[in-house]
């Protein structure tokens, strides 16, 4: 056996190789391991900045939900077609100009309400939160309330302004619905025998509502009739004599009774007048020394140049001021001027009041009224009487 010059033997030399070999596996390992760490590092610091962009994105959610948008003062009409999706939906509000952020209004949409935006025509107030917004097009039961007044002697056009500003319905909507032919017989609203009506007019009672914002037209006018036909029940009940006696002597039903109703309420000014006003129509129609039976009551004639301006040439240009033009006009077929005894429809939506009136008229031999100032008239008997009464 050979020796190293050390005199140590050749084995020695296998044996000092172990090691070397030992030492690289350890070092193997150890990148190993701290790759496996870095690994887990990495992972870690991702799932933190993703768990971070999440906080970030629903903090800057929430803020915007609460944020006013712009147009306050302003309403905006939307038609949301069937199926639009959160993206859509918010492209259509940013081209109204209802939103800021079309993007996060998308990403709202698609957090809060997620297939649940209703199909139809919307209105929005301007100056709306997104969180406001989304509460509209969803319907929720939750979402806000107005508060609406409805005058005694308001028309439907009227109403449908006064429920537009503030935000519950459109007016193109509301008058639509209210001149339904199929809502309108669902609902009963009364019309003279041979014709269905040709709207609710004088049966949307006026009174004050909790309506909520965004209500469909259909529920507005439902909720409108049904309040009319309560109220109607209750004046009929205790009026059965005096309606038994327009029904034998004129032939009048409820829909007649209201008209003639909306006429009182229109040239009322004070309720003791109701009765006497009513009076003077009564007498003009049942009077042998007043011919032709003409109520001459200049607010019939401003109506028809609200339901049907296109009819007469008189209603050209009309702004809501009564001319001698619009009364003398034939072709306006409200006009109680020009075309004997009732007009078409009622002219107003009259209050208990008024209807109690048409109902039990004072007793008087009055012809002819005219407006005094306060909302009081002078009554006269005679035409020379109610030419001083003029002059005055």
């Amino acid at each position: 056996m050979s020796s190293l010059p050390s005199g140590r033997p050749t084995k020695a030399a296998t044996y000092d190789k172990r090691p070397r070999r030992s030492h690289r596996r350890t070092r193997w390992a150890r990148l190993r391991a701290r790759m496996r760490l870095s690994r887990t590092g990495w992972a870690a610091f991702g799932f933190s900045l993703f768990a971070l962009l999440g906080f970030a994105l629903a903090i800057t959610l929430v803020v915007f939900s609460r944020r006013k948008g712009p147009g306050e003062g302003q309403h905006f009409v939307l038609d949301v077609p069937a199926g639009l999706t959160p993206r859509e939906t918010a492209h259509l509000l940013a081209e109204e100009g209802v939103v800021e952020s079309e993007q996060l209004m998308a990403f709202y949409l698609g957090l809060s309400a997620p297939g649940e935006i209703a199909p139809g025509a919307h209105i929005l107030l301007g100056g709306s939160t997104p969180s406001e917004i989304a509460d509209v097009l969803t319907r929720n039961p939750a979402r806000k309330g107005v508060k609406v007044v409805i005058p005694e002697g308001f028309n439907r056009f009227a109403i449908a302004d006064r429920l537009e500003s503030l935000g519950v319905v459109s007016r193109q909507s509301f008058l639509a619905a209210s001149a339904d032919p199929l809502l309108l017989e669902e609902l009963e609203v009364p019309s003279p025998p041979g014709r269905g009506p040709a709207s609710a007019e004088g049966f949307l009672f006026p009174a004050t509502y909790e309506l909520k914002l965004d209500t469909p037209a259909k529920e507005v006018v439902t909720r409108l009739v049904r309040e009319a036909n309560q109220r109607w029940k209750r004046v009929a009940s205790d009026n059965g004599a005096a309606i038994d006696k327009l029904a034998e002597r004129f032939g009048w039903g409820p829909a007649e009774i209201i008209t003639f109703a909306s006429m009182i309420e229109k040239e009322a000014g004070v309720d003791d007048e109701r009765p006497v006003i009513a009076s003077v129509f009564y007498n003009r129609l049942t009077s042998a020394d007043f011919n032709p039976k003409l109520f001459q009551s200049d607010p019939t004639s401003a109506y028809g140049c609200l339901e049907a301006p296109d009819e007469a040439p008189s209603c050209a240009g009309f702004s809501g001021k009564i001319t001698g033009a619009m009364n003398r006009d034939r072709r306006n077929r409200y006009s109680t001027y020009v075309n004997e005894g009732l007009p078409p429809g009622p002219i107003a939506n009259p209050g208990e009041r008024s209807v109690a009136a048409a109902l039990a008229p004072a007793n008087t031999r009055f012809f002819y009224f005219v407006a005094s100032g306060n909302g009081r008239h002078t009554f006269s008997e005679t035409l020379a009487d109610h030419n001083r009464a003029m002059k005055k």
